[in-house]
């Protein structure tokens, strides 16, 4: 017997990209396709925007309804806790949230602007969830560390957070050393020492390594001094 769609299911189906969802599910190889709608992001973001001012009983009712079904489901509770104004009232949906997340990518397109108006009490929530057991809440934590607080907001006692993480979860290793990689061009004489000392385990401290040489931000001698870097096994 087919389910019932529900309004905002009915929404979601009428942006349908057949041949996005074929690209996107080979990106996240957790996720069931079946789960899988095929929305691109900026459609979902702009859907996101209007429906959460157009239907704010909608809105309400959907973020209490979880878990979603969907992906897109998932992406668009993010996309709406984007769109609150009220800082305590997006803490508290953002952390009702966490939990449900499950997979990289609607972890990593989740970044409230307001998060960046109130550095100090959002680096409070980061030091909680950067040591929950839930694999998408540390990333999550270490993500925002990443995009929030590796310029005016960067403290060096960060790069030491994130380099005590130990983890067997791919994802949560390939943030850590995605975070190094930019920390090596936006902090680059704070965070060099983590690699030159091996603070990262194998894994992490490789990627670490590749992601920067990656970098066009990293210079040529500083790319050839990090390929002396890495660490066999």
């Amino acid at each position: 017997m087919k389910t019932k769609q529900t309004l905002i299911q009915t929404k979601l189906f009428s942006f349908e990209d057949k041949k996005y969802k074929d690209f996107n599910k080979k990106l996240i190889p957790n996720i069931d396709e079946n789960t899988m709608i095929g929305i691109r992001t900026p459609v979902l973001r702009k859907f996101a925007k209007e429906f959460f001012k157009s239907e704010p009983e909608a809105v309400s009712a959907f973020m209490k309804d979880v878990p979603h079904k969907y992906f897109e489901e998932n992406n668009l509770h993010c996309f709406f806790i984007e769109n609150i104004k009220d800082f305590d009232e997006a803490v508290k949906e953002t952390e009702k949230f966490l939990p449900y997340i499950d997979n990289w990518a609607t972890c990593d397109s989740f970044s409230p602007k307001l998060f960046k108006k109130y550095h100090e009490e959002i680096y409070k929530k980061i030091l909680v969830w950067i040591k929950s057991k839930h694999t998408y809440t540390v990333r999550y934590a270490i993500g925002l560390l990443l995009s929030n607080y590796l310029d005016e907001h960067f403290k060096p006692e960060m790069l030491e957070l994130v380099s005590k993480i130990r983890s067997d979860d791919y994802y949560v290793n390939m943030m850590i050393a995605w975070y190094f990689s930019i920390a090596l061009v936006k902090q680059y004489k704070t965070a060099i020492p983590y690699i030159e000392e091996k603070k990262l385990d194998t894994f992490t401290h490789n990627k670490a390594i590749q992601k920067a040489i990656e970098s066009y931000q990293i210079p040529k001698e500083v790319k050839e001094l990090l390929r002396g870097m890495k660490v066999k096994g």
